[in-house]
């Protein structure tokens, strides 16, 4: 896939908007500065990677505000090595920012043609070493469970249950909480089996974090049975 010297110093503008935003974290800021966010979009809309806006992708999704993308990663505070899972891997991109900073990521994608499409693309681009599931969100990935960090880029209205118990004791999870079109950042820490710390920060918008799969096949949701959600 095509990169140019104007692209790469497009994502060089992009580095300089997000540190005059407050994002500090040099691993961060290398991350897009060497990942080429443009191959997560259509080709006709390369210029559009590099502008701190969300944008729209397969399967009525979105690529993330870059800011957003490296707000949530700021918040986890990744650390090599950690086992890091992502609800909703979308385009990959943020996935693509974990693993540069050295974490192992398993990501879940409910989005059966947009799975397929992202794993593809990971795969094409030299990140195959993350590791892509389709499946339900709100189910996680129980069998590579305890996580360090948990990840979840779309909307919830509660905290789901099954995901704060994949959570490892000192973990944290990141999740946008609230009903409606705006949500609240949430930072969850796990202090031990039974208790866990709750810091609500900044409003947000992001598409909702919905049960069950769409198959590519269909546009209609496959449900999930015994879907246990909790607010702390």
């Amino acid at each position: 896939m095509a990169d140019s010297y104007r692209l790469k110093g497009l994502r060089i503008q992009l580095v300089r908007e997000l540190q005059k935003k407050g994002i500090n974290d040099p691993r961060i800021l290398k991350a897009f500065e060497e990942i080429p966010r443009h191959f997560f979009l259509e080709k006709a809309f390369s210029d559009w990677a590099y502008k701190d806006i969300p944008f729209p992708i397969e399967s009525d999704q979105t690529i993330s505000q870059p800011y957003t993308v490296a707000y949530q990663t700021d918040l986890l505070d990744v650390q090599k090595g950690d086992r890091v899972l992502e609800i909703g891997t979308g385009s990959g991109f943020q996935a693509c920012v974990l693993a540069h900073m050295g974490a192992k990521v398993y990501t879940v994608e409910r989005q059966e043609k947009l799975f397929v499409k992202t794993k593809e693309l990971l795969e094409k681009i030299g990140f195959s070493q993350i590791r892509n599931f389709y499946g339900d969100g709100y189910k996680g990935a129980p069998r590579f469970a305890p996580f360090d960090k948990i990840l979840v880029t779309a909307g919830a209205e509660s905290i789901p249950k099954t995901l704060l118990d994949q959570l490892a004791i000192g973990g944290t999870m990141v999740i946008p909480v609230g009903e409606g079109d705006t949500q609240i950042m949430t930072r969850i820490k796990r202090i031990s089996a039974d208790k866990f710390a709750q810091e609500k920060l900044s409003s947000c918008r992001f598409v909702p974090f919905l049960p069950g799969l769409q198959s590519k096949h269909s546009a209609i949701n496959v449900p999930v049975q015994n879907v246990t959600r909790v607010s702390l």
